[in-house]
């Protein structure tokens, strides 16, 4: 009979091999590293950028055409962005246009004349050098899907939006989180951005809800009665029907994401931090990733007490707007926030544009790019 000194060794050697079977099990790209992935809190900054293919001249509302960059070469972007420095790649798992960046989905359709599989291999090779690859998701606008449901958005006369249009009905997340499910499991991204997360209609010039059917049905669902007509909602009223709409929508995503990926990044993209339909939201505290897109900095100071404790802050260095990265990337105060920019690709390379194609993207960009460039391989792999 084994005696209880022997038993108890036996089970810590049993532990430790589980231990150590559990470690094993980690992916390849990330079991390699001498420390762990995950930003500031992992040992190292993240430093990512997004060569973005959401925008292209010549589309029918302003995003890309399908097919505009479904000749990109996923080695040829690939090696743009080693060369940036970065250790984070956004690219695409569904642009603005509603099309997939790869093959295989079987939610979203596939660019048209995709000539590579794009998402999935520019994932092998940054996970070969231990870069992370995340996918993008834009919540609040889809041309497919308006085209598609046009009773289900604030369509443009045309039915080709290019603004927030899209009320979280039902079906409507029902579509994205499918579409989220399906390219987390089709590749091995290790998560995704999510854009617009905000209910309509939030840029139109008439700024206040129309009240489609559709919403009305909303209504019936998140407030538990019925609709009471348009007449009778106040602005604090209508407020509240949007804030609960995002909170659903927020739900619904993470709870799919996580369900089928449960150590992927949830990575949220928002241009005003402190507007009120988001001001406060649980989303703050239960996001991974949480990224000011405003070129202020002092967005991102206001809700730093409102993201959750385990939450990476990350502030926009480079896009659209008139960036100065220098105010961030020399202020010790952002000792512990993660970089992020973006730019046009340009349609005939799909890559960003060099110095001699400014009409592609401010020059401004341009600029702040070779300054990200510097910030980047300045501070090496933390």
């Amino acid at each position: 009979m084994e005696t209880k000194r022997n038993s108890l060794a036996r089970m810590i050697v049993l532990l430790a091999m589980v231990a150590l079977a559990g470690f094993s099990m980690l992916p390849n790209h990330l079991a390699a590293q001498s420390e762990p992935v995950g930003g500031v809190q992992g040992g190292r900054r993240i430093k990512a950028f997004c060569i973005d293919f959401n925008w292209a001249p010549g589309g029918p509302n302003g995003f890309a055409a399908p097919g505009v960059f479904a000749q990109a070469d996923p080695k040829a972007h690939y090696a743009w962005y080693k060369e940036l420095g970065a250790n984070t790649i956004q690219t695409f798992c569904v642009s603005c246009d509603g099309y997939a960046w790869y093959r295989g989905s079987e939610v979203a359709p596939v660019q048209p004349g995709l000539q590579h599989d794009f998402l999935r291999e520019v994932t092998e090779l940054a996970h070969r050098d231990g870069l992370q690859v995340m996918g993008y998701f834009c919540v609040g606008a889809n041309t497919y899907w308006g085209q598609k449901h046009p009773e289900q958005g604030y369509n443009e006369p045309n039915g080709v939006p290019s603004n927030i249009h899209i009320p979280f009905t039902r079906e409507y997340l029902d579509y994205l989180t499918a579409s989220i499910r399906d390219a987390l499991t089709k590749t091995d991204i290790d998560g995704f951005m999510l854009d617009w997360l905000f209910s309509p209609p939030i840029q139109t010039k008439e700024k206040e809800i129309r009240w489609l059917a559709c919403e009305q049905q909303m209504y019936r669902e998140l407030f538990g009665r019925e609709f009471p007509g348009k007449d009778k909602i106040d602005a604090s009223e209508a407020l509240d029907f949007q804030r609960r709409a995002v909170e659903r929508c927020w739900r619904r995503i993470h709870d799919a994401a996580k369900a089928t990926k449960p150590n992927c990044v949830l990575w949220l993209s928002c241009f005003d931090l402190q507007h009120p339909q988001v001001a406060g939201s649980k989303m703050f505290q239960e996001v991974d990733w949480l990224m000011n897109e405003h070129p202020d900095p002092l967005r991102l100071d206001a809700v730093r007490k409102q993201k959750g404790e385990c939450t990476q802050i990350i502030q926009c260095l480079c896009g659209w707007g008139d960036h100065d990265p220098r105010a961030v990337v020399d202020h010790p105060k952002y000792e512990d926030v993660g970089f992020y920019g973006y730019a046009a690709a340009d349609p005939a390379t799909t890559l960003p544009p060099k110095a001699t194609a400014e009409k592609i993207g401010p020059s401004e960009n341009i600029r702040n790019i070779e300054i990200l460039r510097d910030v980047y391989h300045a501070e090496g792999t933390r």
